[in-house]
């Protein structure tokens, strides 16, 4: 039988401006425990995003770039939707319920018209670091890679950013997100601005999303530091 694909967990699959402050981490025994886990389901199930994606966020963001982070869960786990941007989707895959209250909140917090697409990689671009808090998962099964290690790596990455970046914005989406206030110091920093809130999800927006106004108060909060507000139109 042939040898199964390897998942790529290794360093060129990050960006350059990340490997050096993320390079400890992937030379941890915990990253080496992450990808034989990864290895063995890959015999089993399908793993989304696929291998070459997984890192897509820090390519598109990179950290002397970061001006606000969303952190998102894990990706989503039906066939062609998630790219490793969190709550984003390419053109051509319908945009996908969590997205689309997204949508919703940015129409009535800043009268944005509601995009036809679900694309957020012109996000990424303006330095909105669209990162979940575990970067894969099994096709078909939410959660599915939740305490394999991926919480921890993502954990770091947020407190480079919180450590080497002046000010920045996080938005902590959902009860696995919002934990990482507490597991990173860094965050509690008076440099940046913390904004937690429900989940998108349809399950619980209405508790606590809508209405957060997450956007406009971003935009506020950059403009009063002299940066340039993210323009949100996708």
């Amino acid at each position: 039988m042939p040898e199964p694909q390897l998942v790529p967990l290794r360093e060129p699959q990050l960006g350059p401006s990340w490997l050096a402050p993320l390079r400890p981490e992937f030379e941890a025994p915990y990253m080496q425990d992450l990808r034989a886990f990864l290895v063995e389901e890959k015999k089993m199930a399908t793993i989304l995003p696929a291998g070459p994606d997984i890192f897509t966020a820090f390519n598109l963001t990179p950290l002397d770039q970061v001006r606000v982070v969303i952190l998102g869960q894990d990706p989503y786990i039906r066939p062609g939707q998630a790219h490793g941007l969190c709550f984003s989707v390419r053109p051509g895959t319908p945009v996908p319920p969590s997205l689309q209250n997204i949508y919703k909140e940015l129409r009535d917090d800043l009268g944005l018209a509601i995009p036809r697409h679900g694309d957020l990689s012109a996000w990424a671009r303006q330095g909105v670091l669209l990162l979940n808090a575990v970067l894969t998962v099994r096709e078909g099964v939410s959660f599915s890679h939740a305490g394999h290690g991926w919480e921890r790596f993502t954990d770091r990455a947020i407190a480079i950013v919180a450590e080497q970046q002046p000010a920045v914005v996080f938005l902590l989406w959902g009860r696995p997100a919002a934990e990482k206030l507490d597991r990173i110091p860094a965050l509690s920093g008076s440099a940046h601005l913390v904004l937690r809130s429900a989940h998108p999800s349809p399950m619980s927006a209405a508790r606590g999303f809508f209405g957060n106004r997450h956007f406009s108060r971003t935009n506020a909060w950059l403009a009063e530091r002299g940066q340039a507000p993210i323009d949100w139109r996708v």
